[in-house]
């Protein structure tokens, strides 16, 4: 899997991009090099579609993006569907936790929401604010000179109140209330089910759960009893049996789907936790 802010920052020369503090917006029109593409993020990030057609597929659902799309992304894992015969610009927009809460606390009236459970791709109405501050944004990417960083921020700023002060936005409203309550606004536990199908290193789970490698492997020893590998391991075999099984897929399809990195450690690893091989489940399962 490939880290979607971490490789736009290492490439200026490629991907449009203006950066203040740790919030980083860019204009994205170059192709990923397949069809589907495993993609991750350390920050929740808004997406723009101003041309062109993607597919956001996540563990709990798809969500089909097309020109005038306007979602939030939570920080996670997806897979990314792109289509090589229609031209695409997306303005991504990456947002730390601590920063959103920080513009939220500024409002003169206070944030409310119902606590909910939020999916992993949270829509945003895209009004007449929403296309005038994106509008706006263009003429930066291609000005001679970086903008100052206090007049990104406050574009950046501009961006959170405008959506967080629109009532049609309820989910993401309610989103925001959640991370202004928690230290982290996120918990070990949703991390790690939402993303536990995806084939990210132990380093990567860490750094999604705002933790050191150590006091991450601490924390969820303590919290489910067992070490993330084995855990990891377990939930993904489970995973590709009920592709397997219940939905028709192939043992590639299910083995790239639970995470594992190539079919060949999928079905030896399926082989030793149930005795059988993927196929044969799959197999019997259809007689």
């Amino acid at each position: 899997m490939f880290n979607l802010p971490q490789s736009i920052l290492d490439n200026p020369g490629y991907f449009r991009q203006l950066s203040c503090r740790d919030s980083l917006i860019s204009v994205y029109n170059c192709p990923l090099e397949n069809k589907y593409e495993d993609t991750w993020s350390q920050y929740n990030y808004i997406v723009y579609v101003k041309e062109g057609r993607k597919i956001w597929h996540t563990n709990s659902g798809s969500w089909d993006l097309r020109e005038g799309s306007c979602v939030l992304v939570r920080k996670g894992a997806v897979i990314v569907e792109q289509f090589f015969d229609v031209t695409f610009c997306l303005v991504l927009f990456f947002i730390t936790d601590q920063f959103i809460s920080e513009v939220l606390k500024t409002k003169s009236t206070p944030m409310t929401g119902t606590p909910k459970k939020f999916g992993p791709v949270i829509p945003i109405e895209n009004n007449a604010g929403v296309q005038s501050f994106f509008q706006s944004m263009m003429p930066y990417f291609d000005a001679p000179k970086k903008p100052d960083d206090s007049l990104l921020e406050l574009k950046f700023r501009e961006l959170i109140l405008t959506i967080a002060d629109n009532p049609a936005n309820e989910e993401l409203v309610s989103f925001f209330s959640a991370l202004q309550s928690g230290p982290q606004g996120i918990s070990l536990q949703r991390v790690m089910e939402d993303n536990f199908c995806y084939n990210l290193k132990m380093e990567e789970y860490a750094r999604l759960n705002a933790r050191s490698l150590s006091a991450f492997k601490r924390d969820f020893q303590a919290h489910y009893k067992t070490t993330p590998g084995k855990w990891l391991t377990e939930k993904r075999l489970h995973h590709a049996s009920h592709l397997l099984t219940n939905l028709g897929k192939t043992v590639a399809e299910a083995a790239f789907e639970s995470g594992f990195e190539n079919a060949s450690h999928f079905s030896r690893a399926f082989r030793q936790r149930f005795g059988t091989s993927p196929l044969s489940m799959k197999q019997k399962k259809a007689i």
